[in-house]
Order: structure tokens, then sequence, then C-alpha cells
């Protein structure tokens, strides 16, 4: 099994540097790519020393699988050079998610879609991934109609960039600036650029991939708001159904869904935070509550690391699907 990962040294490509090891994930090769000023560096993983190389080479090298964090032109120009030398694409880049021929996947949901046709697979939107995530079982059972969300995005989701500017606001530092406006002690309800219909791309890619996803019957508005943390992304959500429900069902409904973790007795104040899901793989669920003013209707408070379920965690389970699935078994 060889994997090739593009965008080695970005944020997302660290980050699924360590989830490849921390899942000990089964390889014979590593393949590491990144910028054209980034080939001939090194970069230390799973007890060795690897070269950066150019992505040219690493197509001539046809891997099993690519791991695609480079940004949308670099997923639309080299995603169809692997696959055309029958690699396996799992992109998280923007590019690719809403062509009607390449497939949205979020593996505990919709995982099983998957075929050995399939060379391009779009990862879907950090925020799109914990939403659906948690909504999956509650929409089997009850069936969704309407979701109204605001969005709590940490800094991370912008990337190093904007990273660096929120520590040098806090330093007291004049950098170079990710944002039109200052992010420590502030939120900018503005992530991604404006459409014409006034919401944002981030807010779109929330309606879109989520009716993609789960159900293209889902009413989903959004405002998508970035805020000056580090560890994940956090969601507050009001979500319609078209029949009743139980709270003690919807907490059991979530407990059994794979990959969610609940987190939700105010008693002893035990919630989902970005400070606790840092670092972590699972969507945490909490602040579960009917909704008073509305008939069938539920809030509740959606965390997720933004780096590991939202980009990396999701593409490498992705690939251990694809592996486990024997698609690349060969006599």
């Amino acid at each position: 099994m060889r994997i090739a990962l593009i965008g080695a040294t970005g944020m997302v490509g660290g980050i699924m540097l360590k989830v490849l090891e921390e899942m000990k994930f089964d390889y014979s090769e590593i393949i590491l790519v990144a910028s054209k000023n980034s080939i001939g560096k090194e970069v230390d993983f799973d007890g060795a020393t690897h070269k950066i190389i150019s992505i040219q080479d690493a197509v001539n090298l046809a891997p099993d699988i690519a791991l695609f964090s480079a940004g949308g032109s670099t997923s639309q120009k080299w995603a169809p050079e692997f696959a055309k030398v029958n690699t396996v694409v799992i992109d998280n880049s923007s590019y690719w998610r809403m062509d009607e021929n390449i497939k949205l996947i979020v593996p505990e949901i919709n995982g099983d879609s998957l075929t050995q046709n399939d060379k391009i697979i779009a990862n879907p939107n950090c925020s799109t991934i914990q939403l659906v995530l948690a909504m999956k079982p509650l929409h089997e059972k009850y069936k969704i109609k309407r979701v109204v969300l605001s969005t709590y995005q940490s800094v991370t989701g912008t990337g190093v960039k904007a990273y660096t500017q929120l520590e040098n606001e806090r330093s007291g530092l004049i950098g170079e600036m990710a944002y039109p406006y200052k992010i420590d002690q502030n939120c900018i309800p503005h992530c991604d650029e404006f459409t014409e219909n006034g919401y944002t791309k981030e807010e779109m890619k929330l309606t879109n991939e989520t009716k993609k996803i789960l159900d293209p019957n889902i009413n989903v508005s959004a405002t998508a708001v970035r805020v000056p943390v580090i560890g994940g992304h956090s969601e507050a959500v009001n979500i319609e159904f078209e029949k009743d429900f139980e709270l003690s069902e919807v907490r059991m409904l979530l407990q059994g869904q794979e990959g969610v973790t609940l987190k939700d007795d105010p008693t002893t104040n035990t919630y989902p935070m970005p400070l606790y899901a840092q670092g972590k793989n699972d969507v945490f669920v909490g602040r579960i509550r009917r909704d008073e003013s509305q008939e069938k209707t539920l809030n509740m408070w959606i965390v997720s690391d933004n780096l590991r379920k939202g980009a990396a965690t999701n593409a490498v389970q992705i690939a251990q699907l694809l592996i486990k699935k024997e698609f690349f078994k060969t006599c």
C-alpha cells in the first residue's frame, strides 16, 4: 500500500501525518509532496526521514492512494492526473465536492456507497462533517425538515496565516493579516467570500453539502462566524423534525452513533468545548434541549477539532475504508 500526501508541510497535512501514525495505518511507502519551495526538504514521520518530492514525480510513482490537502487549484489540476494512473484521490479541498459525478463522503454516513470506480473522492467541509454526523441518527428516526445554525469557527480553519495573526495580536506584534479585522478579542461574521445572495461560501457549503450527504429535502440556514479559538469549531444548531421526539431517546441515538461522543449533563457543567475537543477525532454533542418556542424542534451544541474529524481524520478514515473493502487487493 503506497500512500502519497499532497500538501505534507501544511497545517492539515501535518495533522494527516499524525493521524496516519496514531491509527497505525498499514502502508509500505509514504510519498510526501509539497510546493516547489519545499522540494528536497526532509520530514520526520513514523520513525524515518522522508524527502519532499514534486507532484509530477508523485504521479509518476502511481501510488495506490493520494491524500490531497493543497487547495482547490492544485486539486483541479492534479487529481485527474493521479486518477489516470489508477490512484484513488481523497481530496480535502472544496473543488470536487458539489460535482454530481464525485461522491462526498463521511465514512460513518455514506461510506458504503464507494465503489472501485470512484477514483476521486471528496472530503466534506469541516463544519459540515460534524453537523451531519450528529444529525444522521436523528434524521433516520424523526426525519429532519429544517436546520438553523450558527458556527463559531477556529482560526485554524483559515490556516497558518490566521493562526499567526492571532498569536501576533496576543503578543502585541504587528504582522501579516489573514482577516480584514483584528481577530483577538473579536468575532468576525465572515468565513470565506461573500456570494451574491449575501451568504458566504462557508454558509452555502453547509447548506449544499448537507443536502448532498444526508437528504436534498433538508432546508439549512447558516451563519458562520470566525472566533479567536484554536481547538476546533462549535455549532449552535436548531433542528425541526417531522416527527416528535423524547429527549432520552435523542441522547440514546447520539450515544449509539459511531464517531459521536455525548457530553450532556448541565448539573455537572458537562458540555462540549473546543478546549476539550482539540486533538481528538470524535464529534462531541451536548446542551440537548427541546425548543420551547416551536413543536418537534430540538436545540443542541456540536463541537469538533476541525483539523481532525473536520479534515485529516475523515480523509484517513476514507482511505482505511477503501482498504477494508479490498479495492486494492491483487492476485
